[in-house]
């Protein structure tokens, strides 16, 4: 009985006609499309952050570390005051340190 049941139902609901009274303009068209390109760029903006960024971190490091330093470090002194400068409170630095410490 639920067989015929189900037939009968199924057949209804192909003879009935399918109709719309709507009207679907052309700017369902352009926001749809808008929707469509916004979620493939967010994608592709997330690959690109995801992935690429770190990537070309390791490029450039891999670049920079095969790269020969192109002056060797060595001490500079401060020779302003022209004495000795454990005498004036100022140490030697190196030429890559770069700190703000005063005595």
């Amino acid at each position: 009985m639920r067989k015929i049941a189900f037939v009968f139902g199924l057949l209804a609901m192909l003879q009935l006609p399918i109709t719309a009274h709507a009207y679907v303009g052309p700017g369902v068209g352009a926001g749809t499309l808008a929707i469509v390109l916004g979620i493939l760029s967010s994608i592709f903006l997330a690959f690109v952050g995801i992935l690429w960024y770190p990537i070309k971190r390791l490029i450039k490091a891999w670049k920079a570390s095969a790269r020969p330093s192109a002056e060797p470090r060595h001490k500079v002194e401060d020779t302003s005051s022209g004495s000795d400068p454990a005498s004036t409170g100022r140490e030697s630095r190196t030429a890559g340190d770069h700190s703000l410490s005063r005595p």
